[in-house]
């Protein structure tokens, strides 16, 4: 029987929290580690702060406090072998052995990492404190380190939300994550996707596929109720991507198809739908690109329900890619998530979702005021945990199948994901739809995301934290 009580509150609702903040720690002492994870769930024990859970209600508390544990971690906790071994290969790898399969090439090869992602052995725990204020995350983060003994800080990450839910692309974000019947969540956005199993994210529910549930680590009070996920440091060019807008822009204007995807005066109602007035065509066409790209207009319209114009007025939750849509087959919400729409994996389509918590890092990028050129452009990017079930089937076959191989849809296949892929300017390519039913291609893409970072986590119950708390070996 489910019991949000036993599930921590990050997995099913999204706190909406503003901040954020990152604790990357080793363990230090294994006895005051487990000791510190036993307070976590006692109600206040030791002045450590209080692991939050599901069944938080209607109002959130002040600060929130959550954990995740590595493979490392486990094993420096004292987990026995037997209880180890039944975890799922790709978390007993850890992110940086599947960088291959995850895109993590190049300059986003783990290599290339900063500390402390330079060194995943030593990545055993990473806690995050969810707060309004910067104060009240210091004032959790001494408590959580206040005993001195159970961990080493090896790093933080810290990000702050945008008013509104947009993030640095520009775009709007946060509005749609899957939904669960047995939790009521009333900041949810009613979507037209089908109600997700629970087993979607917590080990030992059924799943999408009749008769399957993933693999529950044993004990059983160790596995149940748990889930896995994926943290990564995602940097991202706003810079470059401002820059591509430009000249996609610049190259669609001698277009001999222009008119076909922009008509003679169709920027006036680009720039009705944007609250501009006087929108040029150029700058129409850069909203135009931008939409394509990401299959939704920047201010959320989904180009499904408006293909022509962002319409604020429309339920930017609720379609799907059925019929003749004109949301282009590559754009980076329907490689991410296809819906009901025709995939070569058809079984796949709701079997893949994942609930997504991400917050921005890094200062707003303004293109009215432009960068010293003497200075380096200063990081900005996402703090982006993708939550599920299973890592290898959920996470990877996404990050894989879908965003860097293109192998849900033929006219895709061998194309990267324009916004989040590992692209190289020289390969890459994207082709944006037009009414008659061709499409006009894109060359040139960079790649706009760099990962920075990242582990793979499994986020335990509180029965889970329990039972690590009283190990004694």
């Amino acid at each position: 029987m489910f019991d949000a009580a036993d599930v921590q509150g990050n997995i099913l609702r999204g706190y909406r929290k503003p901040r954020a903040r990152y604790l990357i720690l080793e363990v230090a002492d294994p006895i005051a580690a487990r000791r510190w994870l036993a307070a976590a769930t006692s109600g206040g024990g030791d002045g450590v702060p209080q692991i939050t859970t599901g069944n938080w209600g209607t109002t959130k508390p002040d600060t929130c406090f959550n954990i995740g544990l590595t493979y490392q971690g486990l094993r420096a906790l004292g987990t026995p072998s037997s209880s180890l071994e039944t975890f799922p290969n790709e978390f007993i790898e850890g992110v940086n052995a599947r960088a291959l399969k995850l895109g993590d090439v190049g300059a986003s090869a783990p290599e290339t990492w900063p500390a402390p992602f330079d060194a995943p052995k030593r990545i055993h725990l990473i806690a995050t404190i969810y707060a309004d204020e910067v104060a009240q995350l210091d004032q959790v983060q001494r408590r959580a380190l206040t005993d001195g003994r159970a961990f080493t800080l090896l790093g933080t990450r810290e990000g702050c939300a945008f008013p509104n839910d947009f993030v640095h692309f520009g775009y709007r974000d946060n509005i749609m994550q899957p939904r669960f019947a047995e939790v009521h969540d009333p900041q949810r956005y009613a979507d037209g996707q089908p109600m997700a199993p629970l087993g979607t994210v917590l080990l030992g529910y059924p799943t999408n596929f009749e008769g399957l549930t993933w693999r529950v680590p044993q004990p059983e009070a160790l596995g149940h109720n748990g889930t896995f996920n994926a943290f990564r440091v995602l940097e991202q060019d706003v810079a470059g991507f401002e820059a591509y807008l430009d000249r996609a822009a610049s190259d669609l204007m001698r277009h001999p198809q222009i008119d076909e995807l922009l008509p003679p005066g169709a920027e006036a109602k680009i720039g009705r739908g944007m609250s501009i007035e006087g929108l040029s065509r150029h700058a129409a066409l850069r909203e135009v690109v931008a939409a394509n790209l990401c299959g939704r207009w920047r201010d959320g319209t989904p180009l499904v329900l408006s293909p022509d114009a962002p319409d604020p007025q429309l339920d930017q939750a609720n379609f799907d890619y059925v019929g003749d849509s004109r949301c282009p087959y590559g754009a980076h919400i329907r490689r991410c998530n296809p819906r009901g729409g025709q995939i070569v994996q058809r079984v796949a389509n709701n079997s893949r979702r994942l609930v997504r918590r991400g917050m921005p890092y890094g200062p707003v990028y303004d293109p009215a005021k432009p960068r010293d050129p003497n200075q380096p452009e200063p990081e900005r990017g996402l703090l982006g945990n993708f939550i599920g079930a299973s890592l290898g089937a959920q996470f990877e076959a996404m990050s894989c199948d879908w965003l860097n191989l293109g192998l849900q849809d033929p006219r895709i296949t061998g194309s990267n994901d324009p916004i989040t892929g590992a692209n190289d300017p020289d390969t890459s390519w994207f082709d944006l739809p037009l009414k008659s039913g061709s499409t006009i291609r894109l060359h040139g893409l960079p790649r706009f995301v760099r990962t920075r970072g990242g582990a793979y986590a499994f986020l335990p119950s509180l029965s889970a934290i329990r039972f690590l708390g009283s190990l004694t070996a």
